[in-house]
């Protein structure tokens, strides 16, 4: 773990770092947390290595970075090994650091004089070497000011390069030559002096540190990619086909969008060798975004926008319009910490019912939740396709954990240049063409603007799209429309709609994020004598109802893992199927559910006849 001030370079370090790592063959799972304003406050980077595919982080870390106090005082009980500090900071006080949360500034206070500690960084310190964790103090005021007269630059700009003495120390202790690092930095920083400066940053702190852990160099077998969940659902767009984009700045949904923007010219694969390009359009407010991309869809433009919890909330009402006139538009979710504006930097999973029931009125939507990077970028495709296969609005899940984490995957594992297209039933419009044409199905044969003549609006319509409020027609356009969901429910297959991973009579049902937690924790629970059984909801409307139903048949626990307070997503089970879990396994912190607090909650439930377990980890 690194942390340390927003706008002090953490994510740099961590990015730098990490792409080190993976440079010399290791996979990675990084989890960023910072807080809801632009510099100054707290931020940390949490970073897994492991030889083999990994999916989450833990809540015990073997490094800690650190080039402030705060960091120092908020994390040392999550620290093990060694701790990375500035020993100029050794007399700074607890109750000195402002920026502290006083909530968490008293569990800390707490912490150290339960056992006779005093609240300076160096009691810290001495608290830490008492259980077994080594310190490696850094004198990074004397370093920095060699490198500054080295270079003869400024301080103010030499001084951005202080993260990077951490990161030298923390990859010493790894054991893997420093010039992995030296290359990750070099692709990083384009500008000569930047590069100069950090490598010598690099140098100081890997002086630093003897080889602690002895990893080794491991072959690399094809190509992997260094990816987060922003940029994995908008490559998957753009590989999907998307032609128009819409949004309104919002975190963590904004770095989607302006990851297209500086993408959106597309290198054509077709004969006639024309480029294509995806129109970016930043609106007014959330309800022009979906509005716009309604618009944008109904001229047959594969179109889509992506917003976070507030932004969806504004959306409700161009959502029921989208259903209402049957538009294949498609809404990334960003979900984050609720209700409100409630936690807007961090994560959460209690917005599934807003989505699984979004806009007013009965009409087909597709909810879809992603569990990991490889599942964003496989939605992201699949739900243009759904959203014109069934020409309904698709709403696509990606909680903020998976957004601003990042991960190590092989290119091949997300089907990069497998995107398949399905544009649905198309017509090219006649003289007598019925836009909302009465069929068996509830699909009728779709034609874009311009190629024949049609009419949208918000109230009921007949099959040219007139108004009316005729009983007939609304009971067989009602019905029409919502026969689109029992069609897609009955084509869309089980494989897509759920995950099964184990075999075993205690299951963890879940969705999206704690996939990765529960996936990597299931060795560990193995070791302790305790089988799992992870069944992962992928799709919640059309919900895959027979198929939960036949895979809970008699198991003797059914443990809900969610990151909210009601477990929602096994209150949709309970109403599609009368199903209720035995056991529950809650977060509603905004902060990630790790490996180790799935292994320990899974063991109370197991061996203590625990019925729910609240979970706190993380700060």
């Amino acid at each position: 773990m690194i942390g340390g001030a927003q706008g002090l370079g953490v994510d740099t370090s961590a990015t730098i770092f990490g792409a080190a790592l993976a440079k010399a063959g290791y996979y990675l799972y990084g989890s960023r947390e910072y807080y809801s304003n632009i510099k100054g406050r707290h931020s940390y980077f949490n970073v897994s290595i492991s030889d083999k595919q990994i999916k989450s982080v833990t809540s015990r870390v073997n490094i800690l970075a650190t080039f402030d106090a705060e960091t120092v005082f908020q994390h040392f009980t999550e620290v093990k090994d060694f701790l990375i500090y500035d020993k100029a900071l050794e007399g700074t006080k607890l109750e000195m650091v402002r920026s502290l949360e006083k909530e968490i500034a008293d569990e800390m206070a707490a912490v150290l004089e339960n056992e006779g500690f005093g609240t300076t960084l160096l009691d810290v310190v001495k608290y830490l070497e008492k259980h077994g964790c080594k310190a490696i103090p850094v004198e990074y005021g004397s370093i920095m000011s060699g490198i500054i007269n080295e270079m003869h630059l400024q301080p103010p700009i030499a001084e951005r390069a202080r993260n990077m003495i951490s990161a030298g120390v923390s990859f010493g202790l790894t054991g893997l030559d420093k010039g992995y690092l030296i290359e990750a930095i070099k692709k990083t920083f384009k500008n000569e002096t930047f590069v100069n400066l950090n490598i010598l940053a690099i140098n100081a702190g890997y002086a630093l540190a003897k080889d602690h852990y002895g990893l080794k160099p491991l072959k690399i077998d094809g190509h992997r990619i260094q990816v987060d969940g922003n940029t994995a659902s908008a490559i998957g767009k753009v590989a999907g086909g998307l032609r128009f984009q819409s949004y309104y700045p919002i975190t963590p949904a904004s770095d989607e969008s302006t990851y297209i923007e500086a993408n959106q010219m597309i290198k054509s694969a077709n004969a006639d060798g024309k480029d294509g390009g995806v129109v970016v359009l930043q609106t007014e407010d959330e309800l022009a975004a979906i509005n716009a991309a309604n618009g944008a869809a109904l001229t047959g433009t594969r179109a889509a926008t992506a917003t976070s919890g507030p932004g969806f909330s504004l959306m409700n009402e161009g959502i029921s319009w989208a259903g209402m006139n049957e538009v294949p538009v498609l809404i990334t979710y960003y979900m984050r910490g609720s209700p409100a504006t409630g936690l807007p930097t961090r994560s959460g999973q209690s917005d599934l019912k807003l989505a699984v029931n979004v806009g007013h009125g009965e009409f087909p939507r597709i909810v879809v939740a992603s569990g990991d990077h490889n599942e964003v970028f496989s939605d992201a495709v699949e739900g243009l396709n759904l959203a014109e296969r069934y020409q309904t609005p698709v709403v696509h899940i990606i909680e903020k954990t998976i957004a601003n984490a990042y991960s190590i995957l092989d290119e091949n594992s997300i089907g990069l240049k497998g995107a398949k297209i399905d544009r649905g039933v198309l017509s090219g419009g006649s003289d007598d063409y019925l836009r909302f044409k009465f069929t068996e199905n509830g699909i009728s044969p779709r034609a874009f603007l311009g190629q024949a003549q049609m009419f949208y609006t918000g109230d009921e319509h007949n099959e040219f799209g007139h108004i009316t409020e005729a009983t007939s027609n609304r009971l067989k356009m009602y019905e029409k429309r919502n026969r689109k969901l029992d069609l897609a429910d009955a084509e869309i297959p089980d494989e897509y709609k759920l995950n099964v991973s184990g075999d075993s009579d205690t299951v963890l049902l879940t969705w999206g994020s704690p996939k990765g937690a529960i996936l990597d924790a299931m060795d560990d629970l193995k070791a302790a004598g305790i089988a799992i059984e992870m069944i992962q909801i992928r799709v919640f409307s059309p919900y895959p109802a027979k198929k939960v139903a036949e895979l809970l048949k008699g198991k003797k626990r059914i443990i809900a893992v969610e990151n909210n307070y009601y477990a929602q997503g096994a209150e949709i089970l309970a109403e599609h199927t009368g199903i209720m879990p035995t056991n529950y396994i809650l977060k509603w912190t905004g902060r990630p559910m790790t490996k180790d607090e799935i292994t320990d909650a899974v063991k109370s439930i197991v061996n203590d006849d625990i019925k729910k377990v609240v979970l706190h980890g993380g700060e």
